[in-house]
């Protein structure tokens, strides 16, 4: 029988890359996938992410607070992944609203949908930033919630609301929570596409602060595949970390970007810190390794093929970096 997946928020980095490996067979379990692909279309949304599956899923523009449209849409899938978030936490603290509409409302809008379709398995993705700020070692899957930005506040209510619906009304939804991740077709607003891309073109590139917050650094393949060993054999109610393969604080990985492109510190513009920049994040993962999950893809592999997807592609971010310049 025919899986029918619906992914929201599909067009988007994580989302696209998703949809762009179950389209085309990526994940054996669901090779003969159908796949409907609901995207508002932000401006971080784009079709483009899709070209290289063209034909190969539905698509449906729309907004997931619209209980109406969801109505329509959700009824009849197997699967449902929620991607779809505003996710940049710099956006997040000059402007909140739009962050708590779609990561707060959104996933309850959602998940009523779901619990009215009674959809058999429900993916809500989530991130790292939920628990704040860690000092030393790595949180499981029970830490306690404690997020600083509107971003990350926004999320947390996203998740305590679909387990709400797992707890009230026994809706088969799994949470999975990732750290920062990267790779092709990510919005050159954030850190490694900025910087590569500024790279290229032969701009400085602004670092918060002393440099010294940590972050812990996934591919995006990595993560897609993680969420999907949970979408297959999570188990409803529980929340599944999916942890990367590179921790460096930010000087490090701004390092690393310039000695990729042979450039000196003298191409880092210092800029005042984030306010509530969180100083580190770690997840530990052993309760998705023990499902079969591995990270496939070390930093090093990861890194150096980014910085060739975007310097052979910048038909795709050029015109991106223009709208956000004007």
């Amino acid at each position: 029988m025919t899986t029918r997946i619906l992914v929201t928020g599909g067009a988007g980095f994580i989302g696209s890359h998703y949809v762009r490996t179950l389209a085309s067979g990526g994940y054996r379990g669901w090779a003969d996938a159908e796949v409907t692909v609901l995207d508002k279309l932000t401006y971080a949304g784009n079709l483009a992410n899709l070209d290289p599956v063209a034909g190969g899923y539905a698509f449906v523009r729309g907004d997931i607070c619209d209980a109406e449209l969801l109505a329509g849409i959700v009824p009849g899938h197997d699967v449902v992944i929620n991607f779809a978030a505003e996710s940049h936490v710099d956006r997040s603290i000059t402007g909140a609203g739009e962050f708590v509409r779609t990561n707060v409302l959104g996933t309850q809008t959602l998940m009523q949908a779901c619990l009215e379709a009674g959809t058999p398995r429900v993916v809500q993705v989530s991130t790292d930033e939920v628990y704040g700020s860690i000092e030393t070692g790595s949180w499981d899957e029970e830490a306690p919630l404690s997020p600083n930005s509107p971003y990350s506040a926004a999320k947390a209510g996203g998740d305590l609301i679909a387990y709400a619906y797992f707890r009230t009304h026994g809706l088969p939804v799994s949470i999975t929570r990732c750290g920062n991740n990267y790779g092709p077709y990510q919005y050159p607003e954030k850190v490694i596409p900025l910087f590569v891309t500024n790279l290229l073109d032969g701009a400085s590139v602004p670092l918060y602060g002393d440099g010294g917050n940590v972050r812990d650094w996934i591919h995006v393949a990595d993560h897609c595949a993680g969420i999907q060993v949970v979408a297959e054999r999570g188990e409803a109610g529980h929340v599944y970390h999916i942890a990367g393969t590179a921790e460096l604080t930010n000087k490090q990985l701004t390092e690393r970007l310039l000695e990729a492109f042979g450039a000196g510190w003298d191409r880092v513009e210092p800029v005042t810190d984030r306010k509530g920049h969180d100083r580190r994040y770690s997840l530990s993962d052993a309760k998705l390794r023990a499902l079969g999950h591995t990270p496939a893809i070390g930093f090093e592999d990861g890194i150096t093929e980014t910085i060739q997807w975007y310097t052979d592609h910048r038909d795709w971010w050029e015109p991106l970096k223009k709208e956000t310049s004007t």
